[in-house]
């Protein structure tokens, strides 16, 4: 045997092995998903009206809960192991808007209560605002949303804040108060509250659209934070719908006590047609004001003031369950039959032992409304080219499941 070839063979492995690492080093290392790599994915931020509050119930009925309900005791159940609230009661339900499929991923990181402020509420809920609060375990969803973006390539995110800023919830608590304790010789009308007056002062109106604007900067200042350019990405900005017709559009008179106890709709006529042409009108112009004032690059804008007209909580046209004969929401036509918003539920009528219901679903968008805007998110999303638009109904029947909408 030539005792040079076991030098030689040795040279030639080392020699091998040293063009091989030479190549290994100027490959691109591997690179984790992040800003601008990997599946893009839509955010959603901020409050009920985006998190998936009530998106358990596909329409109501007084008669049997099992009707309407479209998603079962777990709908709100968003942890790692579906077993349980990542945040007790942030309701992020199964039908949330975020996720849009296509090849796009969804994260909820809104939650039910949610104002642009993190704060407690009187049981003790955490509800996370847009901001960098930070308390080891409970974070604001900036400071959320800035942690997921840097390992994440986030696209689009959308957000829905302000109204409880502008205390809708006390606002319709007062409504629905006056309605029940007063008789119709003498209406006792909310519009004309202190309490409610107090939220649309031009003073208050202003302060909350500077509020509201500073919480679009802050989802900025988290996207720069994860490392993305401005322009990268964009903010959609989303307002509120209608959830009740004006007086004339009830499909239950003013008279007794029928508007609530059958329909969960006590406003009175005048009530309803205030909370739609002043108060919605007056919260939805601070909530696109901020957006143009915060500055943030591309913003985009859905409007969704008027996308369930026809649909909404005691509308003339739609009904509960029992009255459209129906027997339940997986019933064809039950989507163009029912109604898209959840009934207003109080102490009396809600909650007991064993209900599955809670207080904090009333007055809003449910199953089939949730699955609306998603679709109407999507179009928004526009194939990675995101652009604004107004969403409305655009069909009777679904579409893989979705009620037909347009973007226009």
């Amino acid at each position: 045997m030539n005792p040079l070839r076991p030098r030689a063979l040795i040279l030639s492995v080392l020699a091998l092995l040293a063009s091989t690492l030479a190549v290994a080093s100027t490959a691109a290392p591997a690179q984790a998903d992040g800003p601008g790599v990997g599946t893009p994915w839509v955010v959603t931020l901020g409050d009920s009206y985006i998190s998936g509050e009530a998106g358990r119930w596909a329409g109501s009925s007084n008669a049997s809960s099992s009707r309407a309900d479209a998603l079962g005791g777990t709908a709100y159940f968003d942890n790692a192991t579906g077993t349980a609230e990542t945040i007790n009661r942030c309701h992020r339900s199964k039908s949330a808007e975020a996720y849009i499929a296509g090849g796009v991923n969804g994260m909820n990181f809104a939650c039910s209560g949610s104002r642009v402020a993190t704060f407690s509420d009187s049981d003790g809920n955490f509800k996370p605002g847009l901001d960098f609060f930070n308390n080891g375990a409970q974070q604001g969803q900036a400071l959320m949303l800035a942690n997921f973006a840097a390992t994440h390539n986030v696209k689009m995110v959308t957000v829905s804040i302000g109204g409880n800023d502008f205390n809708f919830a006390s606002i319709v608590q007062a409504c629905v108060t006056n309605w029940a304790t007063s008789p119709t010789w003498a209406k006792n009308y909310c519009n004309d509250d202190s309490s409610v007056t107090a939220n649309f002062t031009a003073a208050n109106v202003a302060a909350k659209r500077a509020a509201i604007a500073a919480a679009f900067q802050n989802v900025r200042t988290a996207m720069r934070n994860a490392g993305y350019a401005d322009g990268s990405w964009t903010l959609l900005v989303q307002n509120y719908p209608s959830p009740i017709p004006n007086g004339s559009g009830f499909r239950y008179g003013e008279g007794g006590y029928t508007r609530q106890s059958t329909g969960g709709c006590g406003f009175w006529n005048r009530d309803a047609d205030w909370a739609n042409s002043t108060a919605l009108s007056l919260i939805n112009a601070a909530v696109s004001g901020a957006a143009t004032d915060s500055g943030v690059a591309g913003v985009r804008t859905l409007n969704l003031a008027s996308a369930f007209n026809g649909r909404r909580l005691c509308e003339n046209g739609v009904g509960l369950y029992e009255e459209k004969g129906l027997a339940s929401w997986t019933t064809p036509g039950a989507v163009d039959q029912t109604e898209w918003v959840n009934q207003i539920r109080t102490v009396s009528t809600c909650c007991g032992s064993g209900s599955p219901y809670y207080i904090q679903e009333s007055l809003h968008p449910n199953y089939w409304a949730q699955l609306a805007t998603r679709s109407c998110v999507r179009q928004a999303w526009n194939g990675g080219a995101p652009r604004s638009g107004t969403c409305g109904i655009s069909g009777t029947g679904l579409v893989n499941g979705e009620p037909r909408m347009a973007l226009n």
